[in-house]
Order: C-alpha cells, then structure tokens, then sequence
C-alpha cells in the first residue's frame, strides 16, 4: 500500500506542475474554441469574409426566435462573437474575459435555444469556460507574455 501511495503522491506532484497545467489550459483553449469557431463559420456564406447567410437569418427569425434580442441585431452578434472570442482564446488573450462571453452565449442557448441540451452539449461547455474564467490561459499564452513584460 506505500508504494501505490508513493506513486501516487509523485504522479499528483507532476500533474501538478506548471508545464502540464498550461498544456492542459492550452488544450481547453483550443477545444471551446473549436466549437464555437465552427458553429460561426456555418453562419458565414461560403468564400465570404463576413457575410451573413440567409441561413442564418432565416434560423434567427424561426428556430432561435425565443432570443429576447431582434434577429436582425442576433445574428450578426452571434456570428462576430463566435469568430472574435474563440481567435482571443486560441491566442490566449483575455482569456478570462473570453470564456467568460463564451458561457454567456452557452447560457443564452442552453435557455431560449435548446433547453434540452444542457446535459448532453452545455455542461461540458460551460465546464470548459468555467476553467478558463477561474484559471486563466496559462503559460502559454499571450496573457502570461505580457503579464511577464509589464512585471518588468
């Protein structure tokens, strides 16, 4: 039994360490990233820089109606913040501020979009976020960079 506890107690200490906690900062930077960079990327027509599609409008006005925001001004935000936070995460910078969006819009949806979701898409999403609000980007990131250079 000492030496499991023994193995376990140096496994804890490297998992620990900042290298491995920033790596896995990094990768959850990336991956609530990748979901909502998708999602924007569906709301863009095809070869435009950022141009709504009709898609996208017709959705907003029918199966997203219950947004209490008017479709017209929805769309456009939701398809901005879905390119803009997720190129700041992927980044690293304002990270917190970032995620934070990031599970306001999760929330919005989960509530007037797709109530039913919560346990099998939202709560990993907003765990996602949660992290990354509470723990920052870690080290590799822009946020460390010039939290660095400023302690200069």
């Amino acid at each position: 039994m000492g030496l499991l506890h023994s193995f376990h107690h140096r496994f804890v200490k490297l998992a620990a360490r900042g290298l491995f906690v920033s790596l896995a900062l990094l990768v959850t930077r990336v991956a609530l990233a990748g979901v909502f960079w998708r999602s924007g990327r569906t709301k863009i027509v095809e070869g435009t820089w950022f141009e709504i599609s009709d898609t996208t409008h017709f959705l907003f006005e029918n199966e997203y109606a219950g947004v209490p925001i008017p479709p017209e001004i929805a769309a456009p935000m939701a398809a901005f913040a879905e390119h803009f936070f997720p190129a700041l995460l992927v980044l690293g910078l304002a990270t917190r501020y970032s995620a934070l969006a990031l599970l306001g819009m999760t929330l919005v949806i989960q509530i007037f979009v797709y109530p039913d979701a919560w346990w099998s898409t939202h709560i990993v999403w907003a765990a996602m976020a949660l992290i990354l609000v509470t723990s920052g980007a870690g080290s590799f990131s822009l946020d460390s960079l010039i939290a660095r250079v400023r302690g200069r």
